[in-house]
């Protein structure tokens, strides 16, 4: 499909492109999906999983060898147990030591129902249509709506940062090793960077996964804030190469995450409640 807004992402009829695709994925990953595609159909049966999709930058054809990690969501049948978490937790761990050309691994795990409901229509829906590849199973999409940049997608995606912030600070107090405070740091730097980017989303009509892209989009709409768009761009480096420094993670979970949550909320108002 053509991309008539400038390379923002979009599809011709202005609603945001599906970016990932297995044709996409570097030939040194390919060995990386074909495992993680290989234990998700042993480890969970017809019966249990209905689909399973892969995102982040390998899909996208983005992916740094050593750097980058795997990124995974299984659309189960029925609401996630504590037998399936620990399934994952294990799959997590035998694909990252299988591998040296990925840094860690993530597997979401959800409710197949929960992707496709009306609450979370333009958040997790969102991330599933527009944002994973499908692996495994019957893609949800079909049952998706098609997505465009709009204040609603701003606020239902990033509109609860305010609520991670306590998580955060409580994290950062009881991180003790330099490992445990680069995972927190590549964790916090990537949703500060989403979440600047969808701020102003709905002005710029696009949408984008890269980090150092939307760090620039956000200092389009901010230039009377120059500190908070190096900062920014910090956040977006620190999302590819995490940091162990606590001065690092102080600013961004002290400084950076409370101003950007404030603005959020007056910009684009709070999401709607979970249960």
């Amino acid at each position: 499909m053509n991309d008539d807004s400038g390379g923002r992402g979009l599809n011709q009829d202005g609603t945001i492109r599906r970016e990932g695709s297995l044709s996409r994925v570097p030939a040194s990953y390919a060995p990386v999906v074909a495992a993680a595609r290989s234990r998700i159909a042993g480890a969970f049966d017809g019966t249990r999983l209905h689909s399973a999709y892969i995102y982040g930058s390998i899909p996208r054809g983005a992916a740094i060898p050593g750097v980058s990690d795997l990124d995974l969501l299984l659309a189960l049948r029925g609401a996630p147990t504590a037998a399936d978490e620990v399934t994952a937790r294990a799959m997590e761990a035998e694909l990252d030591a299988s591998f040296d050309v990925i840094d860690g691994v993530g597997i979401l795990l959800s409710r197949a129902e929960t992707l496709t409901s009306e609450l979370e229509r333009n958040d997790l829906g969102f991330f599933v249509a527009c944002l994973c590849t499908p692996l495994l199973g019957e893609d949800l999409a079909g049952q998706l709506p098609h997505y465009r940049p709009t204040p609603l997608l701003a606020r239902e995606t990033n509109g609860d940062l305010y609520l991670l912030l306590p998580r955060w600070r409580r994290r950062a107090a009881e991180a003790t090793t330099d490992a445990e405070r680069r995972y927190l740091s590549r964790g916090v730097a990537r949703r500060l960077v989403r979440s600047g980017f969808t701020l102003v989303m709905p002005r710029w009509r696009g949408w984008t996964s890269d980090l150092a892209e939307s760090a620039e989009v956000f200092a389009r709409y901010y230039p009377d804030h120059p500190e908070r768009i190096e900062q920014m761009r910090l956040a977006a480096h620190i999302g590819r190469n995490p940091s162990a420094d606590p001065a690092v993670v102080a600013t961004l979970i002290d400084d950076l995450a409370p101003w950007l949550a404030a603005e959020y909320l007056a910009v684009h108002g709070e999401k709607a409640p979970r249960p």
